[in-house]
């Protein structure tokens, strides 16, 4: 098991690893709409979205892997309100065959309209 950390990754004073690389698997902590030192940053749905997946694919990138490696995806979404635009976002970042997923909604407290929790599979060399 390999902690993923460092080059440009979010921070955070909480116990967790940004990502853990493990069995052949990059398994992503929940991320949000946060600045490089874990600051959350308020901002329109769409403006928390681009913030987190850009945060995310930094992670991905630093643990070698990325998007179109995605298998699983949990994402919470705070207003049902947002659903349309977070599907309509969704589309811009995978593709089919798109990663099982799973929406928990109104779930996050009313600060942070968006996280996104996510797996994805190592590619194999060959």
């Amino acid at each position: 098991m390999e902690a993923i950390r460092g080059n440009g990754i979010p921070t955070s004073h909480l116990p967790f690893s940004p990502a853990i690389r493990a069995n052949g698997f990059v398994f992503v902590a929940g991320q949000a709409s946060v600045d490089d030192t874990g600051k959350i940053i308020v901002d329109t749905f769409e403006g928390e979205f681009r913030r987190t997946m850009a945060n995310v694919s930094r992670i991905l990138k630093v643990a070698g892997v990325g998007l179109a490696d995605i298998v699983q995806v949990r994402s919470y979404v705070d207003n049902p309100a947002d659903l349309p635009e977070y599907n309509r976002l969704y589309r811009e970042f995978f593709t089919e065959p798109y990663p099982a997923r799973t929406t928990i909604v109104n779930c996050l407290g009313g600060t942070l309209k968006f996280e996104i929790d996510m797996i994805a599979q190592v590619p194999t060399a060959g």
